[in-house]
């Protein structure tokens, strides 16, 4: 696709200076943007990423090292902080971490900010607002649940201002991991396959998708999956389009899959339900005029898909 990278999280051109993450520059003035258990920090007027100097004095609630994601244009260095040394005294835990939490946080010492859930905000944010927070989100993500050596057990360190973990014991590296996914625009005819997983919002559709897994390639990927969890058999395969989905740590592979055969059956341990449906009732779905199917939620590729299948502007 020639606007393949038009797709939200498709990147912004950010340098991201990685030859000097092994240098001293954090003493050196920057640009810090920051995030609260996974929500970047928003204007609450613009829903602009918040950047912050590097002396603002709301950074020492950071008790982990920054993470360099790069150099803007002027040359200026951006990082990204995370405040794990300060909760807000009314945040309901149980919200965060789930399909979408509508909730926002203000820290005290941060005027006219918010810490909001970046699904929510998505589609709203600048190509580089964007990449940021899907950078940072992702990499502190991933530090959360990587603390400890996968080799050994034992104890690791951050290190490469952020982008790499070192065993403190047996020295083995590790380095943040995406997973690539592949998401599947199955077409026949006018018609698209779409499904449902459970527990998504009431009426949502959209395309099927799963991890790749070792030893294959997209294409045998995308065959499988819509095999496994429609029943569909696929031909030809395609590639159209990619997404950083950092929810927590994915890459979206769109492609474009020719199905030959047309009946489905449901495996019911990973679909709800699975249809086909025109080109006709996709555009009524994306335009909010279906009465039985929701369309995905915009800012995900699946959308970013439909609503090119349907405008026919796959090319």
């Amino acid at each position: 696709m020639r606007h393949a990278e038009t797709v939200t999280f498709g990147g912004s051109g950010l340098d991201r200076a990685a030859e000097i993450r092994g240098d001293d520059w954090q003493s050196a003035p920057h640009t810090a943007v920051v995030f609260w258990r996974g929500k970047p920090l928003l204007d609450r007027d613009t829903q602009d990423l918040t950047r912050l100097t590097s002396d603002h004095p709301v950074l020492a609630d950071s008790k982990s090292q920054p993470v360099l994601l790069g150099r803007e244009e002027d040359g200026s260095l951006i990082a990204a902080y995370l405040l794990d040394g300060w909760d807000p005294s009314d945040f309901d835990a149980e919200q965060l971490w789930g399909f979408l939490d509508p909730s926002v946080q203000v820290h005290p010492e941060i005027d006219h900010a918010e810490f909001t859930e970046l699904r929510g905000v998505m589609t709203r944010l600048s190509p580089r607002d964007a990449e940021l927070a899907a950078t940072g989100r992702a990499v502190f993500e991933w530090h959360r649940i990587h603390a400890f050596c996968a080799n050994c057990g034992a104890a690791s360190n951050i290190v490469q201002s952020g982008w790499q973990r070192t065993c403190s014991s047996c020295g083995r590296h590790h380095f943040p991991r995406t997973d690539p996914v592949v998401i599947m625009l199955i077409v026949r005819g006018n018609s698209v396959l779409v499904g449902r997983s459970p527990g998504w919002p009431d009426r949502m559709y959209s395309l099927l998708a799963g991890f790749v897994e070792p030893g294959e390639t997209l294409e045998a990927a995308v065959r499988r999956e819509v095999y496994e969890e429609a029943g569909i058999r696929v031909g030809e395969v395609g590639y159209l389009a990619s997404q950083p989905w950092p929810f927590p740590a994915s890459l979206m592979f769109g492609c474009i899959g020719y199905a030959t055969s047309e009946d489905i059956t449901v495996d019911p341990a990973e679909l709800e339900d699975a249809i086909w449906m025109t080109r006709e009732e996709v555009l009524e779905a994306l335009a909010g005029r279906h009465e039985k199917v929701a369309a995905a939620r915009k800012g995900a590729i699946a959308h970013f898909l439909l609503s090119n299948w349907v405008a026919d502007t796959l090319e």
